[in-house]
């Protein structure tokens, strides 16, 4: 019951969509520093075992894309619970 007004009153103060604004940015953020972590632990492996530098870039684009993927939905979602 008190959470059913809790949530009227969130969406007449424009509170969700100060909410889906922040998930927005933290998905672009986390998005951002996930790849870099990737990028940085392929180079550690690479320097590691430069022979299989093939093998490791080609997973390291993979879950990059998968990363990218991820952050986008999150964003589109967010930008729906914004504009709509």
């Amino acid at each position: 019951m008190l959470l059913s007004i809790l949530l009227q009153v969130a969406a007449g103060a424009g509170i969700g969509k100060l909410g889906a604004a922040l998930g927005a940015g933290l998905a672009a953020i986390a998005a951002g520093l996930g790849i870099g972590r990737i990028g940085g632990q392929a180079m550690d492996a690479i320097a590691r075992q430069p022979e299989a530098a093939g093998d490791i870039r080609g997973s390291m684009i993979v879950i990059a894309a998968l990363i990218e993927g991820a952050a986008l939905l999150a964003i589109i979602v967010c930008a729906l619970a914004i504009f709509l």
